[in-house]
């Protein structure tokens, strides 16, 4: 089912989608976000209208609405939900800051304040599908931040209800409010605002295309956690490995969409041989092979290669979303890896453990931005803020230093702002 190849052929092949192969997707979306900028909820309600069939009277969930999706779960896995979101939320304590200030003896203080973001506005794909791990992922971190309200958009189900889990998970969660609605006019909404949606000062989540180039559309006018592309992930095999538990990495993948990228890059031949087989077999027993089957066979690749320094070389540098380690001696691998958005050591780590309890976010970079970005968390929904404070005889003891290094750059106004104090303590002549 998937395309082989050996190491070096596939790294002189290998290629993504950039955001700029999508034109039109990008002009029907500046469309999409003027016409919320300018009409508001009237927009929205539209949009929602024609793209997910829905004719809704109102954004915002109600109550009721809250209260009917608690009767309508199942309480075990509602229980599970509470665990999972305990889970995350320990994970994410841990990654706070606070703020510092240094008093140093020559009359300087240096510090820096960390504060939360005001407002933050969750995006959590919907519609016929229910990620209430992604209400969890996106929502606990903004609260443990400390944002003072969190809101979430999802799309609306074909009736113009909202799915259960999802309601129920922003309650666990934390968030303050949920509106129906999705794609880029709900990210529209969140970056402009509306008479019912409240304009946010940063936007976090999975979405589609759309949604990702409308996050990318706004960012600047508002904060975004990362442009997402397509999911994947690249599992590192050697001849250790079960092929039965590769394979269902793999299709866990797959299933998501034939967008959905999977990757193998094992040592061993044999493996590579019972993979594809076992790949074949398993894709038969899933509800969505068809589009596991597609998304292989399209977006993924098994590459046999002569040494693990090889692989962990690929995996550098396709810096996948996730990694998942099935060798003999994982921890040692780990230290080679310097790109992926998460790595899972062992093969009894599979990605779902990731994806649904362990703690850490699954809000990933992807498409390679693991080569210069992070997984979301808490510092997402802060900013840092630096404190200086000279007294006049810390001023006096560097003043020529920095007229000097005005001058050097030709900002007279720069080097006239030290140079004023200056004269004045001089003359002054106690320098306090």
């Amino acid at each position: 089912m998937l395309r082989e190849f050996d190491g070096r052929t596939f790294r002189e092949t290998f290629t993504r989608a950039g955001f700029d192969d999508y034109p039109e997707a990008t002009q029907a979306v500046r469309d999409i976000l003027a016409e919320v900028n300018q009409r508001g909820d009237e927009a929205v309600l539209e949009y929602t209208r024609k793209f997910d069939g829905v004719e809704l009277e109102t954004l915002l969930v109600s109550e009721e609405e809250f209260a009917a999706a608690e009767e309508a779960v199942d309480p075990e896995v509602r229980q599970s939900l509470v665990e999972a979101a305990e889970n995350i939320r320990d994970f994410h304590r841990r990654q706070v800051q606070n703020s510092w200030l240094e008093h140093q003896a020559d009359g300087v203080a240096l510090g820096q304040r960390v504060t939360a973001v005001e407002k933050a506005g969750a995006y959590v794909p919907g519609g016929g599908a229910a990620y209430p791990s992604s209400v969890l992922m996106t929502v606990i971190p903004a609260r443990v931040a400390g944002v003072e309200k969190v809101v979430l958009v999802t799309p609306p189900q074909a009736g113009g209800e909202i799915n259960p889990y999802t309601l129920v998970a922003a309650k666990i969660a934390g968030a303050d409010a949920v509106y129906k609605c999705g794609g880029a006019q709900a990210v529209a909404a969140l970056a402009y605002g509306t008479e019912t949606v409240p304009k946010v000062d940063k936007i976090v989540g999975p979405g589609n295309l759309y949604v990702t180039l409308a996050k990318r559309e706004v960012s600047g006018m508002v904060g975004i956690d990362m442009l997402a592309g397509p999911s994947e992930v690249l599992v590192v095999a050697d001849a250790s490995a079960r092929a039965d538990f590769v394979a269902a990495d793999l299709l866990s993948q797959a299933e998501h969409d034939v967008m959905a990228a999977s990757y193998c890059v094992t040592t061993s031949a044999r493996l590579a041989l019972d993979l594809q087989k076992e790949l074949k077999r398993q894709c038969a027993q899933l509800e969505r092979c068809d589009v596991a089957r597609e998304s292989l066979q399209q977006q993924g690749a098994l590459v046999i290669v002569d040494s693990l320094d090889e692989a962990l070389e690929i995996v550098n540098e396709l810096a996948p979303e996730h990694l998942e380690l099935q060798l003999s001696e994982p921890w040692e691998a780990l230290g080679k890896v310097k790109n992926a958005g998460a790595v899972f050591v062992g093969p009894y780590t599979p990605e779902p453990v990731g994806d649904y309890w362990a703690g850490p976010n699954h809000v990933l970079p992807t498409a390679g931005a693991g080569r210069f970005s992070s997984v979301l968390s808490v510092d997402d929904f802060v900013k840092k803020t630096s404190v200086i404070y000279y007294s006049p005889q810390a001023l006096l003891k560097s003043a020529q230093k920095i007229e000097g290094l005005a001058r050097v750059e030709g900002l007279t106004a720069h080097g006239q702002a030290v140079k004023i104090r200056r004269e004045y303590l001089e003359e002054k002549g106690s320098g306090n």
